[in-house]
């Protein structure tokens, strides 16, 4: 059985799902813990100075079973990046699932992102009062940036 709307999902064993009417029991999710990104071991460098150094997110150690594996975790407010490393990760095909990150001044953030030689990609769905644009890593992911609220 799938659920509707989240396509190939497996449902096995939730026991209040009840087809037709919507109703899904509460699973007590509080916060995002960590958004993870694959890219090819070849873009591992690049893909790590661009979360590094153009983004400037934090990068703080992983955990010792994982240090074997590449790639390299980062840390924003409570919420991590992980950047995995896949032989048989994808070749940068574009594609629509992405991260959100919310930034304090959305126009300073495309005017640097550009001076570093990103590509800008625009809202094509604006959203009213909601600025944003997004961008894509350097193993085709895509990242939404968008103006924090007042």
């Amino acid at each position: 059985m799938t659920v509707p709307g989240l396509i190939g999902s497996a449902v096995w064993s939730w026991r209040t799902w009840r087809l037709g009417d919507g109703i899904l029991m509460a699973i007590g999710i509080i916060e995002v813990n960590h958004v993870n990104v694959v890219v090819p071991r070849s873009l591992e460098e690049t893909t790590k100075h661009f979360y590094g150094s153009v983004l400037g997110l934090k990068e703080i150690p992983k955990p010792i079973t994982s240090q074997g594996r590449g790639g390299a975790w980062y840390q924003l407010g409570s919420v991590q990046l992980h950047l995995s490393v896949r032989a048989d990760a994808g070749d940068g095909e574009a594609g629509k699932g992405h991260v959100c990150y919310t930034v304090t001044d959305v126009g300073s953030a495309e005017e640097q992102l550009r001076a570093a030689g990103v590509e800008i990609i625009p809202d094509d769905q604006p959203i009213a009062g909601k600025p944003r644009f997004y961008v894509r890593d350097p193993g085709g992911n895509l990242i939404e940036l968008a103006q924090a609220s007042s």
